[in-house]
């Protein structure tokens, strides 16, 4: 089976826009996990923009799903993740102005500097996943250091798949399977929505969880929170 996990940064930024309570993040959190969503996430960025690190313990006090928090590892981002542990850490590589992530990790070039992080995130009972690219030797290096899971950017396959579906999934899927043979679990995210998620599970069958966020809120303005949820749920079945 594969999860959805509910990303709420973009529920995060409509609160913070006004200075208020409303939506209430933990309130839609909630609801996100009534509707049938398996996670939830968020990613708490330098200048809280979305989520705000104070969330971060009142969700994982409340939610009843699992709980993901992406970020890039700076002492801060770890700090606050190793005091809130949640269920999973995923880490991207972005830069703290970043507008949104658009890359995946070097897990070569930056293997020493990952691998001490994994470790203290894994003694703590968090399992890891790296925000990664589909190219094979990225992968591997991802086992070598010591991740759970990767999370595949699909941003490229996003893009692509209106063009041509088969070309679009061609290395991800070529990937998956050695990802599966080094004992990594499979994430992806980035992109997904409704006209390209169900392909995007059919191909992979070893797909652990997506994380969804800016395409489910923005079909939600139209199509109701709990009816999107069920449609989201409807493609990964």
């Amino acid at each position: 089976m594969t999860r959805l996990s509910v990303n709420l940064n973009k529920v995060a930024l409509i609160r913070n826009s006004r200075g208020s309570n409303y939506p209430d993040l933990l309130q839609v959190a909630k609801d996100c996990e009534r509707f049938g969503a398996q996670g939830i996430t968020v990613h708490p960025r330098p200048d809280e923009r979305h989520c705000k690190f104070s969330d971060l313990p009142i969700l994982k006090e409340n939610c009843i799903t699992e709980f993901n928090i992406e970020g890039y590892p700076d002492k801060h981002f770890l700090d606050a993740v190793l005091s809130v542990k949640p269920h999973q850490c995923t880490l991207v590589p972005d830069a703290p102005n970043q507008i949104t992530s658009d890359h995946g990790w070097d897990t070569i070039g930056q293997k020493d500097f990952l691998k001490e992080i994994i470790r203290e995130l894994k003694n703590n009972t968090i399992r890891v996943s790296l925000f990664i690219d589909a190219d094979a030797k990225l992968i591997e290096g991802a086992a070598n250091i010591g991740a759970d899971r990767i999370e595949y950017y699909t941003g490229p396959y996003a893009k692509n798949f209106v063009v041509h579906p088969a070309n679009a999934i061609k290395e991800i899927k070529e990937t998956c399977s050695l990802a599966q043979q080094l004992g990594l679990g499979i994430n992806a995210g980035h992109d997904l929505n409704l006209k390209n998620l169900k392909y995007l599970k059919d191909e992979l069958p070893q797909l652990d969880e997506v994380s969804i966020g800016h395409a489910l809120i923005c079909d939600a303005l139209y199509l109701g929170l709990e009816n999107t949820i069920r449609l989201y749920l409807n493609q990964l079945a």
